[in-house]
């Protein structure tokens, strides 16, 4: 099948197909004597395997390491593992983004939450300060907890 076939059927931009290539994830494919690539009806899967990859987050080296040069040489042990490994790696950076979404709603909250009269520089500090207890304390639970003291202890300076 021509590039621009398998560009259509694959949603992929011909130069993408052609770095793939070049970069090894995809056989080289001998030219026709019209110097027209043919590549094999296993591409299109192949294209798919890689672009699903990258969806998942896993670098080109890395699927360069894990993908098999043909559909029999699949390396199972070294597939799981790499598959292992992205899902521990996805695991931290979702607790990092949890962190980081409890932090943003936490200044959201002490900006929504000014107190009457205080000067915004004031709250800005004060909303510094209690990033900074906070980012001392473990993400085992305990930030949220700290937080939830904190807006209790807020709550009670206001009434």
């Amino acid at each position: 099948m021509r590039i621009g076939e398998l560009a259509k059927i694959s949603g992929l931009a011909p130069s993408r197909i052609r770095f793939y290539e070049a970069s090894g994830l995809i056989k080289s494919v001998a030219r026709k004597a019209n110097g027209y690539r043919d590549y094999a009806p296993d591409t299109e899967w192949v294209l798919e395997i890689i672009t699903g990859a990258q969806a998942a987050g896993f670098s080109l080296e890395e699927i360069r390491q894990l993908m098999p040069m043909n559909a029999n040489g699949w390396r199972h042990d070294e597939l799981l593992g790499g598959l292992k490994q992205k899902v521990e790696e996805i695991e931290v950076l979702q607790q990092r983004l949890a962190q980081n979404k409890a932090q943003l709603l936490l200044v959201i909250e002490g900006i929504e939450g000014k107190p009457e009269g205080m000067a915004c520089a004031d709250n800005a500090q004060m909303l510094i300060n209690r990033l900074r207890e906070d980012a001392v304390v473990p993400a085992s639970g305990k930030r949220a907890a700290g937080a939830a003291r904190t807006k209790n202890a807020r709550q009670a300076s206001r009434a």
